[in-house]
């Protein structure tokens, strides 16, 4: 399974960014698919994940400004991390992955978003 993590970058506070993650398997054989971001000097944290019935969860710190949902259209499976209010806490390396039904889980090459105050 190959994910393709694209759509970070330097977005000033207050700002907004989207994140896409394009999914090589099928969203037939999905379980779940999120996002995690890692700060430098910080462990790896989940952001938020969206389910194969479409249930979402986030971390706190994500609550009332990010958004996830996923495109399941036959020919494509992508992943969408919409953040809005973007603090410069945001700043972190973000990495997609996806759990398939049978528990394994793959992972993105990650994608950066800086946050400048």
């Amino acid at each position: 399974v190959q994910l393709q993590a694209s759509g970070g970058g330097l977005v000033q506070a207050g700002g907004s960014l989207r994140l896409s993650c394009a999914a090589s398997e099928s969203a037939f054989n999905i379980h779940v698919m999120g996002w995690y971001r890692q700060a430098p000097g910080k462990q790896r944290e989940l952001v938020a994940f969206i389910t194969r019935d479409g249930t979402t969860e986030f971390a706190d710190s994500a609550k009332g400004r990010f958004t996830i949902s996923r495109d399941n259209a036959e020919t494509k499976n992508t992943l969408l991390l919409q953040m809005s209010g973007l603090k410069p806490e945001d700043t972190a390396v973000y990495y997609c992955y996806t759990v398939l039904l049978g528990s394994l889980t793959y992972w993105g090459q990650g994608t950066q978003v800086t946050v400048s105050s």
